[in-house]
């Protein structure tokens, strides 16, 4: 799973702040695809955190790395994170912040036409706290994976995890992407 398919993401560029945006198509309703971005039972099989707090406007959550992520990073010490929901909007939007990130979920319903069934374009954004070179394409080729992820269980159900995949190609398409390779 190297993500040849999916187009790489936008470079944003706000003052002293850097962010990326992606805009992925799926074929499925808006329902689906916000019950795998919100829910931990989805969340586990895309994202490398699961999250957990309410889901309202100002609540504090925590971002627990699942285990096998843990494990495969080291990341011993800092295995949970902190953020806040800015955003909550069912079905539609859905923001939050990631330690110094700050995440963005857009969600449009796009209507069947003729014979085309229903479909949701998903627009992510994230601005980074760190928006170094080898960040961006660090944080570039993850969320890539993240969301290739996210298509391949709303299509085909539960598949591999984010510690399965290896980013190392499209690590090496984005440093190339954003001329820093």
């Amino acid at each position: 799973m190297d993500g040849d398919d999916a187009p790489l993401a936008t470079l944003l560029r706000g003052g002293d702040r850097a962010g990326l945006r992606y805009s992925r198509g799926f074929d499925h309703r808006p329902g689906a695809v916000w019950r795998a971005l919100t829910e931990s039972e989805s969340l586990r099989h895309w994202l490398p955190t699961d999250i957990v707090g309410e889901r309202r406007v100002g609540a504090q959550i925590t971002l627990p790395f699942w285990p096998d992520t843990v494990e495969k990073y080291g990341l011993q010490d800092q295995a949970v994170l902190h953020g806040k929901v800015e955003r909550w909007e069912p079905p539609e939007v859905f923001a939050w912040t990631w330690d110094t990130d700050e995440l963005l979920f857009e969600l449009e319903d796009v209507p069947a036409s003729g014979d085309a069934p229903g479909r949701t374009l998903l627009t992510f954004t994230t601005w980074l706290g760190d928006g170094s070179p080898e960040a961006l394409v660090d944080v570039g080729a993850g969320y890539h994976s993240c969301l290739d992820l996210l298509a391949e269980l709303l299509d085909r159900g539960p598949g591999h995890s984010t510690a399965e995949v290896d980013p190392a190609l499209l690590e090496a398409r984005y440093a190339a992407h954003f001329g820093s390779g």
